[in-house]
């Protein structure tokens, strides 16, 4: 008796299971650990440092510490000083932000107008702006504005006026450094947005007579939002934390503090009083807000990479 060619089939063998998912992470993972031997520590030793009473003595070793609480916060936020300095940080940086986004994008539209040699000299330009260390670009603009040698008082007439004198003038002349070596990530990320526009799009709307202004405001920022989005939230990052470009031009502050941020106003309170749980305290106030501001951005590029 033969067995029957046409019986049932074999079961199929179960599907083997994909291990996909776990790859990314495998990748990930060497990056993660030296991410978290250079950033958790420090954080934490922060954080703790907020809570305990840390001045020279304890540096020194001369006298134990002792827990604190939220002593140092309860201090802080009594400080009439923090909250003026917080909100010189806050206007100061969105100043930065809104000049830094239209200074890129109008460069980046320009960059679509222009020949070929143009458009690469600019971006040589641009870009060794973007890579001068903040240290040299500090001194460099407190050079070309200085009262008694600086080119622009010669050429604009100002005579011996100081920029650094005046709380507002020194704020501006930091704000015109910070974009200065800001502007060219707005410019590069924003033009290779524009070219990504389908070229009918804006011929379409050059066919419907739209001005230059009235294709940006209508047709070239909708499709540029995401983009926009991302350079935003970044660039309040980075001029929220604005550190050397104050100390450096300012000398440290300003004339009685005037001109201080946070990241100087802490510096100061850890550094020049010893005060190194104050200090701490401010830190991890800083840190909070900029963590609060790298979730929405966070947020925002998945939004974007789902729309895509």
């Amino acid at each position: 008796m033969t067995r029957d060619a046409t019986g049932p089939a074999p079961a199929p063998a179960p599907p083997r299971r994909s291990h996909g998912g776990r790859t990314p992470w495998l990748y990930l993972a060497p990056a993660l650990a030296v991410l978290g031997a250079l950033l958790v520590y420090p954080v934490y030793q922060l954080g703790l440092i907020s809570f305990l009473e840390y001045t020279q003595a304890q540096v020194s070793g001369g006298e134990p510490t002792s827990f604190q609480g939220l002593g140092n916060y309860r201090a802080l936020f009594r400080d009439p000083q923090f909250w003026q300095v917080l909100l010189a940080t806050v206007l100061f940086a969105a100043a930065c932000v809104i000049a830094t986004l239209a200074v890129g994008c109008a460069l980046a539209v320009l960059l679509t107008r222009v020949r070929a040699v143009p458009r690469l000299a600019l971006m040589l330009a641009a870009l060794g702006a973007w890579a001068t260390p903040a240290v040299t670009g500090s001194t460099v603009w407190v050079f070309l504005f200085d009262p008694d040698s600086g080119p622009v008082n010669k050429l604009f007439g100002l005579g011996d006026f100081s920029w650094t004198y005046g709380r507002y003038s020194a704020f501006a002349l930091v704000l015109f450094e910070v974009v200065w070596c800001s502007f060219p990530f707005v410019m590069v990320t924003v033009y290779a947005g524009v070219r990504a526009i389908p070229s009918e799009v804006l011929e379409a709307a050059a066919l419907d007579g739209a001005s230059t202004w009235r294709t940006w405001r209508s047709v070239t920022a909708p499709m540029l939002r995401p983009i926009l989005v991302v350079v935003t939230i970044q660039s309040i990052i980075w001029d929220f934390k604005v550190f050397t470009q104050i100390y450096v031009m300012t000398n440290g502050g300003g004339i009685a503090g005037q001109n201080l941020v946070l990241n100087v106003y802490a510096y100061q309170k850890a550094f020049a009083s010893s005060e190194y749980s104050l200090g701490s305290a401010i830190g991890v106030v800083m840190l909070l807000i900029l963590l609060a501001v790298t979730l929405v951005y966070l947020r925002l590029l998945r939004r974007q990479g789902e729309e895509l």
